[in-house]
């Protein structure tokens, strides 16, 4: 464990106006507050953020964040509270370490609802202080580093968490090393076989090249020094995991791979940067399609390099990656390399780096998530991407997720474009807007004032933003469904009263009526949640309604007319005595075979067979919620389907639940549709949902599932028609 002046002159090498008393007491009273605790490998808990602190100070940050290193823990794990902590270390200091700890007593229904509610808190911290997330990915190295010591169970849920945020978290800030020592550990933990391969491959492949790294290294000195160019050359290997997700995404073999090799060449000047690169493209030839100018085009995590790939000695491809040491300091350090965050001046007293910009905006599109899984959701599809350029037809830049599409394009651009969306050219020409776009795109996207986005849209977008945005534009357009329903219910509610229906005098009655707007009380009614009496009598409160002239609210809860002769029956002539035979094959004949008491089953349904020794054989629907309780019992299934015969067609029983408005002719209206589709009706069986809505079960006969689709199709189309959904048993 790293003693106290080992930690104070780790930080002093790098920062000798270090706050030798700040570092001090934090060691003391981190030391003091974890006592006796133990971590999972037995040794001292005490050891965990000293090693934080020094991962930290490889990173050369300033004192307070390595304070805040040494006691990220403390209120969390101990006895604690931040209020200690800002007494003893100021507000700084506690502010970062509050950040770093998780929320407690957290009443969410689910493990990652909990995991999301304490990655926005985390999120919300790096907002106002990037140093908090410096601290959390040097917390989360040193766990991954020693997630052999955690039980099996945990594990790997640590690991995918580890995958799926922290790592492309720290590629978002920069921090490319960290990013692929977390990635390489997951990728151990989660597809052992996989990282065993890859890395038995990698061996070969290096015994394979012998000396070829240090021969293209002494090479590439050489030719450099013969033009006056002062140069020092990095060779490395790519990681497994890095090797293995390209494989994956490219669909491409192990010896297909271009860049397993890679060397990069640091220089002194931006000029530099591309005299070497002519130099080597004279000395070797290059592969087209595998040259990239990041130095003019910096990525927005402010990494700047020209890629280049190119043919080397014994026909080797190599990928080589030309940057200033200035980059080259950013590339190895990210956001931790930036002046401002060196010297811990934040908040507006040094210059604030692209990638601090772009994390701050993107937390602050993220925090506007309506539930904490959908903002997890949008966390990892903004944050585990790689880029593509696209330009709008001015030369804007839009960096934008590998795979985007036009659709995230004009999201980027301005939410208003992207709910106007209705087409596309890229690079001039007419696309869909599906299309994958490609780096250097131009797009324009062509818009129609009142555009609705199509709900389908949500699953072909790749960016966090566009899905949010068509979430909230379905459900305003939904929204505006049910206001324009719930006009019509209160109008008519108005004309019943003999009332004039006025919005001005409605608005004057909101405070009565608890909402906050007109058309909060409109889609009230719309959904069922508001009688449209009680908004008469809100504007209106003398007035008595007549019993008869509507029904009162919570009148008849329960079905009516199901039963004996009352039962409500519609037949086609000639249909009453179809075949009693049951058209499943797979079934012996001796077996009684019966559908599924609650909604049936019909031709173009995948349907099962549920034995039950001594009744026979039950067919159901495989969606039916029902089979459920036969899932240990697997003797019980059967492999079933249907056998129609075309020549002796029959119609099979189907069960519906159709809300309507309640006013005169809704079950005439109900029953004229079904009649013009060729079906019959059964039975039917009411009952009061609201006052302002009522609720029919109707079984009915119809010849398949085509056919039940369209009847379900015609019934929505009605105006009187709020909802109709099918009952799966």
């Amino acid at each position: 464990m790293m003693r106290q002046f080992e930690l104070v002159e780790r930080v002093k090498r790098y920062h000798p106006e270090a706050n030798e008393d700040l570092l001090n007491r934090a060691y003391v009273y981190a030391m003091k507050a974890h006592g006796s605790q133990k971590r999972a490998s037995g040794d001292p808990y005490f050891s965990h953020p000293l090693e934080v602190a020094a991962i930290l100070t490889d990173l050369h940050v300033d004192d307070q964040t390595i304070a805040a290193a040494i006691l990220h823990d403390t209120i969390e794990d101990t006895g604690t509270t931040r209020t200690d902590i800002e007494e003893r270390f100021g507000e700084n200091i506690a502010h970062l370490v509050d950040g770093l700890t998780k929320l407690k007593k957290l009443d969410l229904v689910s493990k990652k609802a909990a995991q999301a509610e304490n990655l926005r808190k985390l999120l919300l911290a790096v907002a106002a202080d990037v140093r908090v997330l410096l601290v959390k990915l040097a917390d989360r190295l040193h766990n991954m580093r020693t997630l052999h010591f955690v039980p099996p169970d945990k594990r790997a849920r640590i690991a995918e968490e580890t995958l799926e945020i922290y790592a492309p978290l720290a590629g978002r800030i920069g921090m490319q090393d960290m990013r692929e020592e977390l990635e390489d550990i997951c990728f151990r933990v989660l597809m052992p076989d996989a990282h065993l391969m890859m890395t038995q491959r990698l061996q070969r492949l290096r015994e394979r090249a012998g000396g070829l790294i240090e021969l293209i290294e002494n090479d590439l000195k050489a030719k450099l020094a013969a033009n006056q160019i002062d140069g020092e050359i990095k060779g490395r290997e790519k990681r497994v995991y890095s090797i293995w997700r390209k494989m994956e995404r490219k669909s491409i073999s192990f010896e297909q791979l271009s860049d397993i090799f890679g060397f990069r060449v640091v220089v002194t000047t931006m000029d530099d940067c591309y005299r070497a690169l002519g130099i080597i493209h004279q000395a070797w030839p290059f592969v087209p399609g595998r040259f990239k100018d990041y130095i003019s085009t910096p990525k927005q995590n402010d990494y700047r390099s020209v890629h280049t790939t190119v043919v080397g000695p014994k026909h080797q491809r190599v990928e080589l990656q030309i940057r200033t040491r200035e980059m080259d300091e950013v590339a190895e350090f990210g956001i931790a390399a930036h002046a401002a965050y060196k010297d811990g001046k934040i908040n507006g007293e040094g210059t604030e780096s692209n990638a601090y910009r772009w994390l701050r905006r993107t937390i602050e599109l993220l925090a506007e998530g309506d539930n904490p899984e959908e903002f997890l959701e949008h966390t990892k599809l903004e944050l585990f991407q790689d880029q593509v350029f696209c330009f709008t037809p001015k030369g804007l830049l839009i960096a934008l997720p590998r795979n985007a599409t036009p659709i995230d394009f004009a999201y980027a651009v301005h939410t208003d474009i992207g709910n106007n969306a209705v087409g596309c050219r890229i690079n001039g020409r007419n696309s869909p807007l599906m299309s994958e776009l490609q780096n250097g795109d131009e797009v324009e996207i062509l818009t129609t004032e009142g555009q609705v986005p199509p709900s389908a849209w949500e699953s072909l977008v790749v960016t966090g933003k566009a899905r949010a945005a068509i979430r909230r534009a379905t459900r305003e357009a939904v929204r505006k469904q049910f206001s324009g329903l719930g006009r019509k219910i209160v109008e008519r509610a108005f004309a019943r009263a003999n009332k004039a229906f006025s919005e001005e005098k409605l608005i004057a009655a909101l405070p009565r009526l608890a909402r906050a707007t007109l058309e909060d009380v409109l889609t009230a009614v719309g959904r069922g949640e508001m009688y449209s009496g009680d908004v008469v009598k809100a504007v209106f409160p003398d007035f008595k309604e007549e019993i008869g002239k509507g029904a009162a609210p919570g009148a008849g809860a329960g079905w009516f007319g199901v039963s004996g002769a009352d039962k409500l029956k519609f037949k086609v002539p000639g249909q009453e005595n179809a075949g009693s035979s049951i058209p499943i094959r797979g079934l012996s004949d001796d077996l009684p075979v019966n559908f599924a008491p609650e909604g049936g089953a019909v031709p173009g349904d995948r349907i099962v067979g549920i034995l039950t020794p001594g009744e026979g054989i039950t067919i159901y629907p495989i969606q039916s919620p029902a089979l459920t309780a036969y899932d240990e019992e697997p003797w019980r299934w059967l492999d079933v389907r249907w056998d129609v015969d075309e020549h002796d067609p029959r119609r099979f029983a189907a069960q519906l639940i159709v809300s309507v408005i309640n006013e005169p002719g809704s079950l005439a209206e109900i029953a004229r549709v079904i009649a013009d589709t060729d079906a019959n009706i059964d039975n039917i069986a009411m009952r009061a949902k609201t006052a302002d809505f009522r609720e029919m079960l109707l079984d009915i006969e119809v010849w398949d599932l085509k056919h039940l689709t369209a009847i379900m199709s015609e019934l929505r189309a009605k105006p009187m028609v709020a909802s109709v959904e099918r009952v799966v048993g």
